[in-house]
């Protein structure tokens, strides 16, 4: 997995990109936690579930039917994230969806549950650029850092550097 850190820049950067008048604040944030939120999972090991059961790390929470579970619940509660429902749903959802995405984009672990509930089957992108992510004790190590530049490589500034040429056109009125 990409670590909790970049997950949560995609719809950070989204949120920057749109504008706060798209994208509210509080849509944002909810946007970061519905991104970081499928890795919940890894309680999972906790109650004995293997990594490659359905319900086990990168299995049912990384869906698209979970992403848009969440997309559901944000469109429900769109008053509180001070936006239409259709715009939470959207931003929530497609947040949430980026996870498994960008998961399918490492080089380690079982693939990502993409489509279940109709398929078990764990996927992978063709293009494997990201390095795994390690877990917990071992994050703050040498293969900790190597993974911090695998995701500056290949997330961090393709993503900053479109966040900001966005935002440099909606300045500039080039783009709505």
């Amino acid at each position: 997995m990409p670590t909790i850190f970049t997950h949560a820049l995609i719809p950070l950067a989204a949120g920057v990109a749109l504008g706060s008048r798209r994208i509210p604040p509080r849509l944002v944030g909810a946007g970061m936690l519905a991104a970081m939120l499928p890795d919940a999972d890894v309680l999972a090991f906790k109650l004995g579930i293997d990594y490659a059961h359905a319900f086990g790390h990168r299995g049912a929470s990384h869906s698209l039917v979970f992403a848009l579970a969440c997309g559901a619940l944000a469109g429900a509660g769109a008053r509180g994230l001070r936006t239409s429902a259709m715009t939470a749903f959207l931003f929530i959802a497609l947040s949430a969806a980026s996870h498994p995405l960008l998961d399918m984009l490492t080089d380690g672990g079982l693939g990502v549950a993409l489509l279940w509930p109709w398929s078990d089957a764990r996927h992978f992108a063709p293009w494997r650029v990201i390095e795994v992510s390690p877990f917990a004790n071992r994050f703050f190590s040498a293969r900790g850092v190597a993974v911090l530049l695998s995701e500056f490589r290949w997330v961090w500034l393709p993503v900053l550097a479109l966040a900001g040429a966005t935002a440099w056109l909606r300045r500039q009125r080039v783009l709505p």
